[in-house]
């Protein structure tokens, strides 16, 4: 295995190293900074006498590497005695260490700088050879670490879920995004993933649909548009009925209470009812149309998310529920006890199921609604069911919007009160905030399509303007739309998730600060060096990392020896921004260094060193941002 030969050869190069101990989640042969955590224990268990497996743990991150690469709090191993004198007790008792460089405490913490020769030595060549799996660690994945036979755990991500016969507007971007991110995230892990996008397919609207397209349908947009076809179909028949019960309140004004009434029993909303249940009858003209319908939006979506890097591995959908599962749901629910009657509707009343405020703060959660109309709770906890019956998955993710919190909280604690609690100890919800300034000046919905066409084309405005350039990339367009897709979605990823943000065209589109396009750049920039230099794998792997000494070349390996750290500890945030502050971090430092670790003129031998350097940040960052989603550019 490549990692394994890296850390033959730190072993060959270290022979006064003692054997890394292991420890839980320690994997020193993909991950640099782990055996120096594994070092640095066994220092500081000879020294303290501390348990090995309470010091591993309470080596942590640095926010900056200026105050180190790995700190110790004094107070974290649990030892009596002020942690000020303890620190310098400890100091004094410190042995010289070949990896790392020797430390002076400040107070409570005790900073650890790893010398950068051997680190070079760990992290270079563990890039090069892992190339896209650097970062990765697929045994956390595992049932069992220690055996790979017993099988990957399972994930279930749910995200995205678009209505049907709707475009795909920017309501739904953020749950595309984080979603894909998560799954990606955990596919690196090493767990078996299941993408789910879960759609808005059924329900009384597609019965009004079904009317609209009867009245204002054209088979030829349908082939050409369906998305968007359907769409205004939806609109127009909707304002229909709007205008039909705007008539039959003039009339009952009037005094014309019977065609007021005949209005309300013949006209277009009482029509999509009885269509609707000629659906959930099994009518076979009725669900062919629906079907119709379905088949080419789903293709039509599929486009869309090609475009985000997303892909999914089943279309589920509210019409995929059996209706005598609901059925069985609420049968259970009212045998259980847990639902009452209430004005002609089934809700649930927390506060009498969940004792002190958290069942208060649940409040109460309606099953069917008077006219006997089930509503997403009944469906919801019936998919679960059968997902776990289907996937027997080990974690299942909702990717949804803040707005529906409740309505989660509601979902899993009725899954826990049928008895279902093993179920819904695995299943959690991934919330974030909303996208704000994203409707046009009217008011109105703007669809993600026409959202990432405009910012391509702004793109492609901004690369025309540096014609030299614009004229070596194959194909400008393609780019102009890849980076205006990068300047969406890194915008989207860069703050908390639970964070509202404003879209901005000018801020996300700019090359300069923290945005895609500088990403982007910073990518191709690489490739072109890379193009520029060419030097033969060989040439890279026999090169003298010993000869990068300069400052700007030891930080910048430091920065490249944190990314499978980065990757574990985003497993924890399931924050896309946990990689992307990485990233910046990571690209800052490089572009900091192209002025003083030039390639192209310096000796051949250090050509050789810094071009290595160079090509693992490559590697380091093409996988970083393939892992959120980014088709990294090689020319713009």
């Amino acid at each position: 295995m490549a990692a394994d030969a890296s850390v033959d050869q730190l072993a060959a190069l270290l022979k006064d190293l003692p054997p890394l101990d292991q420890y839980p989640n320690c994997f020193p042969a993909i991950n640099p900074v782990d055996i120096y955590r594994s070092h640095i224990t066994s220092i500081l268990h000879k020294i303290t006498g501390v348990d090995p497996k309470v010091i591993y743990p309470a080596l942590q991150w640095t926010a900056t590497l200026d105050k180190g690469d790995l700190v110790l709090a004094i107070p974290a191993l649990r030892v009596k005695g002020k942690p000020d004198a303890l620190g310098k007790e400890w100091m004094d008792k410190w042995e010289e260490s070949p990896l790392v460089e020797k430390p002076i405490h400040t107070g409570n913490f005790i900073p650890f700088f790893f010398k950068p020769g051997p680190l070079a030595k760990a992290v270079i060549p563990l890039a090069r050879r892992n190339k896209t799996e650097y970062g990765a660690n697929k045994s956390l994945g595992l049932k069992d670490q220690n055996d790979p036979s017993k099988g990957k755990k399972r994930m279930i991500v749910e995200f995205s879920s678009p209505n049907i016969a709707k475009p795909f507007h920017a309501g739904h971007l953020r749950s595309t995004i984080i979603g894909g991110f998560l799954a990606n995230l955990y596919e690196a892990a090493g767990w078996d993933v299941v993408r789910i996008n879960y759609l808005g397919d059924w329900g009384k609207q597609y019965g009004l649909l079904a009317l609209g397209f009867e009245k204002y349908g054209s088979e030829e947009e349908l082939t050409r548009d369906p998305i968007n076809h359907l769409f205004n179909v939806y609109v127009k028949i909707n304002q229909d009925i709007t205008a039909e019960k705007e008539q039959a309140e003039k009339l009952q004004a009037e005094g014309k209470a019977d065609e007021a009434q005949k209005i309300r029993d013949e006209g277009f909303d009482e029509q999509a009812r009885r269509y609707f249940k000629q659906m959930t009858e099994g009518e076979e003209k009725a669900l062919a149309l629906w079907k119709r319908f379905r088949d080419l939006s789903i293709e039509k979506y599929k486009e869309t998310y090609a475009r985000l890097n997303i892909r999914y591995d089943v279309y589920s959908g509210e019409s995929q529920v059996p209706e005598e599962d609901m059925q069985a749901a609420a049968k259970k629910m009212a045998d259980m006890g847990l639902t009452e009657e209430d004005n002609g509707a089934l809700l649930l009343d927390f506060a009498k199921h969940v004792p002190g405020k958290a069942g208060k703060s649940l409040g109460k959660a309606i099953l069917r609604k008077k006219d006997g109309t089930a509503l997403y709770l009944t469906r919801d906890i019936s998919e679960m069911l059968n997902r776990y019956k289907k996937y027997d998955f080990d974690q299942m993710i909702y990717v949804v919007a803040s707005q529906q919190d409740l309505h989660l909280k509601q979902f899993f604690k009725i899954v826990e009160l049928m008895g279902y609690k093993d179920i819904a100890a695995k299943v959690q919800h991934i919330n974030f905030g909303m996208v704000l300034g994203m409707s046009t000046r009217k008011g109105t919905v703007k669809f993600l399509n026409d959202i990432l066409r405009d910012v391509g084309d702004h793109m492609h405005d901004v690369m025309r303007k540096n014609e030299d350039k614009y004229k070596q990339v194959a194909d400008p367009v393609a780019t102009a739309d890849t980076l205006g897709i990068s300047s969406v979605m890194v915008q989207d990823m860069t703050g908390k998730r639970i964070n509202n943000y404003e879209f901005n065209m000018d801020a996300m589109t700019s090359f300069e600060g923290d945005t895609g396009p500088y990403l982007q750049y910073a990518h191709a920039r690489l490739c072109s060096i890379t193009r520029r230099v060419a030097l033969s794998e060989e040439e890279l792997a026999s090169a003298d990392f010993s000869l990068l000494t300069e400052s700007h070349a030891t930080e910048l390996i430091r920065v490249l020896a944190q990314w499978p750290d980065v990757v574990q500890n985003t497993l924890r945030t399931l924050e896309p921004t946990t990689v992307m502050t990485y990233l910046f971090k990571m690209t800052h430092t490089l572009s900091a260094s192209y002025d003083h670790l030039r390639i192209v003129g310096s000796e051949p031998e250090l050509m050789k060193a810094r071009m290595a350097l160079y090509d693992s940040a490559r590697i380091t960052l093409n996988n970083a941002m393939r892992l959120l989603g980014l088709s990294p550019v090689e020319r713009m």
